[in-house]
């Protein structure tokens, strides 16, 4: 009995643990792996919005690197570098406003980028939980009893005992 019961802590634990790596491989793999094709659809969307925001600093952070190093060099320099491949949005503000804007959108890529990864680890531990929850035995045998009681000291108080049941087992935990 105790050998058979280690066997399944451990096949539980697998499973989860194949769930996670499959999901750290390929975001939604683990989902797909435990069976609850609903969420892929939410991990993609959830990944793609820090990839298009990505997309859009790191296209602005272009625009704002090209039209500071212009303006800068201009500002500096003896000679004109002409304006006219500058965005016409960046063409009225100052060197200052632009390097401004720029360190902005830079800042704004480097977050994307974390949260890109923060949503990959949460995907991830949501394979490894319901890897951990697939074998978790949901039956309607569950039973709460609250009664009051009665200290033969100083206190009085409620009693809950909270009652589970499967076809193997009987337990109760009592708690205060």
């Amino acid at each position: 009995s105790g050998a058979a019961d280690t066997a399944k802590v451990k096949k539980k634990r697998g499973e989860a643990g194949k769930a996670a790596l499959k999901s750290a491989i390929i975001p939604g793999w683990g989902q797909a792996y435990n069976k609850k094709y609903w969420k892929r659809p939410i991990v993609y969307g959830a990944l793609a919005i820090p990839v298009a925001t990505y997309i859009y600093n790191k296209n602005w952070y272009e625009k704002t690197r090209y039209a500071y190093q212009v303006k800068y060099y201009n500002d500096t320099a003896a000679v004109d570098i002409p304006t006219d491949d500058i965005d016409p949005q960046l063409q009225p503000l100052s060197t200052g406003s632009v390097q401004q804007y720029r360190n902005s959108f830079r800042q704004g890529m480097d977050f994307s980028i974390l949260a890109f990864l923060a949503v990959w680890g949460l995907q991830v531990a949501d394979a490894a939980v319901d890897g951990h929850l697939k074998t978790f035995n949901i039956n309607d045998d569950l039973s709460l009893k609250v009664k009051p009681y009665i200290s033969p000291g100083k206190s009085n108080g409620v009693t809950m005992v909270f009652m589970m049941r499967d076809n193997r087992h009987r337990m109760s935990v009592p708690s205060y």
